[in-house]
């Protein structure tokens, strides 16, 4: 099968003239990127770089790091792309564990690779200006370029990409170019993406999300339009003056487009196709979603670093909170909570363990010097993703949570995910997150942080959460109002943040 070296050739042969990148000003063809990825690879060879070495980033979402990722590609080597946001002590940890032969970064993370002893001792390039480089980029582009020939094979490593996490080291997580390949092919095929969509480049390149849009994007020929940092304002402008046809974002970025109120006065009627990962969706903004953008197509897509994609629901709003049934490349099961035996199903309705067959396609073979790791995430060839969810009676899939977010109150299992899809749906809550604090009587107590509007009391929730249904020991014994819900960089609720205080009040009220 092709390696993506070979697809992003094909793509040049195909559609040479087709508009490919756009970073600001910068604008370039198939054939002008060709060119800047052919010249990285020539630079990479003159540096002494060998298929199979490792090169790290620390860069936002720029014209010069979608380029160093396609010539990694072609060049056989490895992208390893880190958090802009990464500390010092994050490098020294995984650039070591990496084995990272250079890093490129640029000024948002100029400090921590000054302040990093194994950053140091490597070859530092530099982007944008940054100071403390050995090279800049722009002189490895100044070289000739490489012949058109993919060193890469489909069994080559591609990328390596660090799970955040929520405690301890990161992980790191290989990826071969056929694992790369049939997840961009199966993201195409499953978000009905045509020949020359354009999409919004925002999603982190150190993020899966934002590798599925930038080879999907070059599979079909279209255009990856470079946003390196996000701000509803300009991200509007792009959409309405690049006319873009697809968005594909975590749930937090599309609240926070619509809440602009330059939204109403932006033309955003080329965009067709909406899909969104990396958390649930409300009902709440589901169903604003769906009044905003009238879109041709809503998926829900359901995945992880290590194997991509879970589940696919292409009509999000139909049912709300489905996250769907198994993609192209994947077979899911549920199995009872605490236990490793794949075979241990749980009942439909039943909660429990989410976990995807590791022949898949898009699936990892296993965490990089963590055999820890493995030990807990696989058995038996599945995948234990360690997301609560369960099979509703026409065989859909819920995500619930996280198995370390369920709250136990009373000897009751009780999801936030439900909470907060049921407290959306008021008209006064902008956003919401559940989690469980301690409780002497009941062991944990359930919790709503809610950022509102102006006048909305917590006896207006509750008496909403009464109304919905919701069962009496699932509603929210406390409402805490803040100004910002703690998220992480790519948009997901921290609720250990919430658990461990670590937020701001706009005031403090309880039930």
């Amino acid at each position: 099968m092709f390696d993506l070296g070979r697809s992003f050739l094909a793509t040049v042969e195909r559609s040479p003239e087709a508009l490919a990148l756009v970073d600001g000003p910068v604008r370039l063809t198939y054939r002008q990127w060709s060119e800047k990825v052919r010249r990285l690879v020539g630079a990479f060879d003159s540096l002494g770089l060998k298929p199979g070495d490792t090169v790290a980033t620390a860069l936002q979402n720029t014209w010069e790091m979608a380029t160093i990722h396609w010539a990694c590609q072609l060049a056989g080597l490895t992208v390893a792309p880190f958090n802009w946001r990464i500390k010092a002590e994050e490098l020294d940890y995984c650039l070591p564990d990496a084995g990272a032969a250079l890093i490129f970064f640029q000024d948002v993370s100029s400090e921590a690779v000054a302040e990093s002893r194994v950053a140091q001792a490597l070859l530092r390039i530099s982007a944008k200006g940054a100071a403390g480089g050995v090279l800049a980029v722009e002189a490895l582009l100044a070289g000739p370029a490489a012949a058109p020939v993919s060193r890469a094979s489909a069994e080559s490593l591609s990328l390596l990409l660090y799970t955040s996490g929520t405690t301890g080291r990161p992980k790191g997580v290989p990826r071969r170019h056929r694992t790369e390949r049939a997840a961009a092919v199966a993201h195409v095929a499953q978000n009905c993406y045509a020949l020359g969509e354009r999409t919004l480049g925002v999603m982190p390149l150190y993020h899966t999300m934002g590798v599925r849009s930038l080879l999907s994007m070059a599979l079909v020929d279209g255009t990856f339009v470079c946003q390196p940092r996000f701000d509803t304002t300009d991200a509007l402008a792009l959409i309405e003056q690049e006319r873009l046809t697809c968005l594909y974002l975590v749930p937090t970025l599309y609240h926070d487009l619509l809440a602009n109120p330059r939204f109403a006065r932006t033309d955003v009627s080329s965009v067709r196709k909406l899909g969104f990962a990396g958390a649930p969706m409300t009902d709440g903004l589901l169903q604003r979603l769906a009044a905003a953008f009238s879109p041709q197509l809503f998926v829900n897509h359901y995945g992880s670093s290590e194997v991509y994609t879970f589940t696919i629901n292409q009509n999000a709003p139909a049912k709300p909170g489905s996250a769907g049934r198994a993609a192209l490349n994947q077979r899911i099961r549920v199995v009872k909570l605490g236990s490793t035996d794949p075979d241990a199903l749980a009942a439909p309705g039943e909660e429990g363990q989410i976990i995807a067959d590791l022949a898949g396609d898009e699936a990892f073979e296993g965490y990089l010097n963590r055999p820890d790791a493995d030990a807990k995430a696989l058995h038996d060839g599945w995948y234990f993703t360690g997301d609560t969810g369960f099979f509703d009676a026409d065989g859909d899939l819920f995500v619930s949570g996280r198995v370390d977010d369920m709250i136990i109150t009373g000897g009751e299992n009780v999801s936030p995910v439900e909470i907060e899809s049921v407290l959306s749906l008021h008209a006064g809550v902008l956003e919401v997150a559940v989690a469980g604090l301690p409780d002497e009587r009941w062991g944990q107590k359930v919790v709503a942080f809610v950022k509102r509007t102006a006048g909305v009391s917590e006896a207006d929730l509750d008496g909403h959460c009464r109304r919905s249904g919701l069962a009496n020991f699932k509603r929210p014994r406390e409402y805490v109002f803040l100004d910002a819900i703690p998220k992480s960089p790519v948009g997901k609720i921290l609720r250990r943040k919430l658990q461990a205080g670590e937020f701001h009040h706009e005031r403090h009220d309880a039930v």
